[in-house]
């Protein structure tokens, strides 16, 4: 088996890079991610770039309404603790700035609020869900700051490495403008994540693996995997109840999740395999809010396949 994370010769069951043992390694314990809604919006939906965002996309931007009910972000890292603790021994917590685009306000403001989460007992690093064209210098060398003494990682959304499918999910950037994002990111010694979508309108196999290779050659630390599932109120709704746009099966689902992974590269920490739907907002497909059944066949899928993350790089050209 490949090395899939720094220093350690992963063997089976382990067949991919997952974000708890990296964690683990780091600190020594522990560690969960508490979602924080800091009220952000989106270049992408208030004319800036475009309106309405991306396809999938509701006028929630995947947040909780926490900011929306006057909750601040220190009571929503204490409200965490609490609930991780008990669930899952957490000591450690990591923030993670998740709803809409979270580097889309001048730097003063963000300085307060990541200096606010930082500054609660036990939070050990900053995880940051933004858009590549939302990341100036001035933001970068703030987070390049915050980096020396803490475990910060830059969340990019990318979805795909094709820029077709991302003019027609109505992203408002391209491939190139995350190369640069990523690049600028990489000068300063920060960490980036890439957030990617399966089953994406027109997206074949060959398009997912694709994608696994583009971020291959350009570097990243880590990646989150999403399921591309229909939400009330998107114009992803309105293609879904006129019958042009299918979602995937939850076998084929777990089959595109282990193409990805092996033509990814297995030092990428793979921090998540599939999405989290709230239950009041999915219209389709009604497994997605099974998450540990699809993890457990994405897991089996790859022992039957006798594969792992990484076993197919080298063996493919991939897109620039």
């Amino acid at each position: 088996m490949p090395k899939l994370y720094p220093g350690r010769i992963m063997s089976p069951p382990k067949t991919y890079n997952d974000l708890n043992t990296y964690l683990r390694e780091m600190f020594g314990c522990r560690v969960q991610k508490i979602t924080i809604d800091a009220g952000f919006s989106c270049p992408n939906r208030d004319g800036t770039v475009a309106t309405g965002g991306c396809i999938y996309c509701n006028d929630r931007g995947s947040g909780n309404g926490a900011y929306a009910q006057g909750i601040s972000i220190t009571e929503q890292l204490l409200k965490g603790k609490v609930r991780l603790a008990a669930r899952y021994k957490a000591k450690k917590f990591i923030a993670y700035f998740q709803s809409f685009s979270n580097t889309y306000a001048p730097v003063a403001t963000l300085k307060r609020l990541y200096d606010e989460a930082l500054a609660v007992d036990d939070i050990v690093g900053l995880f940051i869900g933004t858009r590549p064209d939302c990341v100036d210098s001035s933001v970068l060398d703030l987070l390049a700051g915050y980096a020396a003494d803490h475990l910060v990682f830059l969340e990019f959304g990318l979805q795909s490495a094709h820029d077709n499918t991302l003019a027609l999910i109505n992203r408002g950037h391209d491939a190139e403008c995350f190369k640069t994002a990523v690049s600028e990111a990489h000068k300063r010694g920060l960490k980036v994540c890439a957030h990617v979508i399966l089953g994406l309108p027109g997206e074949t196999r060959q398009h997912v693996i694709e994608t696994a290779l583009f971020l291959g050659d350009h570097g990243i630390e880590a990646v989150k995997i999403h399921l591309l599932y229909v939400i009330k109120g998107t114009r992803l709704e309105n293609l879904y109840r006129q019958e042009t746009y299918r979602c995937l099966s939850q076998a084929a689902y777990a089959d595109l999740a282990c193409d990805f992974l092996e033509h990814l590269p297995p030092r990428v920490i793979i921090q998540r395999l599939t999405g989290d739907p709230h239950p009041t907002e999915l219209v389709a497909p009604g497994w997605a809010l099974r998450k540990t059944e699809t993890l457990n066949l994405i897991r089996n899928k790859l022992e039957q396949r006798g594969t792992w993350q990484g076993k197919a790089v080298g063996n493919h050209t991939s897109i620039s």
